[in-house]
């Protein structure tokens, strides 16, 4: 693990536009009045492992729902996905969007399961659905 970004070494981290599993955890458990926390991942992938306190807006329904985030009113905004891929599309085209706070949380719930909870279960997703791994 990297050390300062709990992420796996040699993770492509770019501070600028992501945090990591632990500083959205911390967010939430600390602030909670003050982030927003977005899952972007679809419904099949939410029913099979999601993380409490998150807010289920699949990718391609973010610019159709803007104002839900908007009207949330959060200084912070962070966006899951499942290994970081989506979020970060979404955090970008929110920040099109004019949430200039958003982030995208880095590795997805899949790092997330490793180095915040192993209690959400890891998972892989292919045409028969998702299936739980670990």
């Amino acid at each position: 693990m990297s050390m300062g970004t709990d992420l796996p070494d040699g993770y492509p981290f770019q501070r600028d536009l992501e945090i990591t599993p632990r500083e959205a955890a911390k967010a939430m458990r600390e602030r909670p009045g003050e982030i927003l926390v977005i899952d972007c991942r679809e419904p099949s992938e939410w029913e099979t492992a999601r993380v409490e306190g998150m807010v289920l807006i699949p990718l391609g329904e973010i610019q159709s729902r803007i104002e839900e985030v908007e009207a949330a009113g959060k200084p912070e905004v962070a966006v899951l996905c499942h290994h970081g891929r989506r979020s970060m599309k979404a955090a970008l085209l929110l920040r099109q969007l004019g949430i200039e706070n958003a982030m995208s949380i880095a590795g997805g719930i899949d790092w997330w399961s490793r180095a915040m909870d192993p209690n959400v279960p890891r998972y892989v997703k292919d045409a028969s659905g998702c299936r739980v791994i670990g």
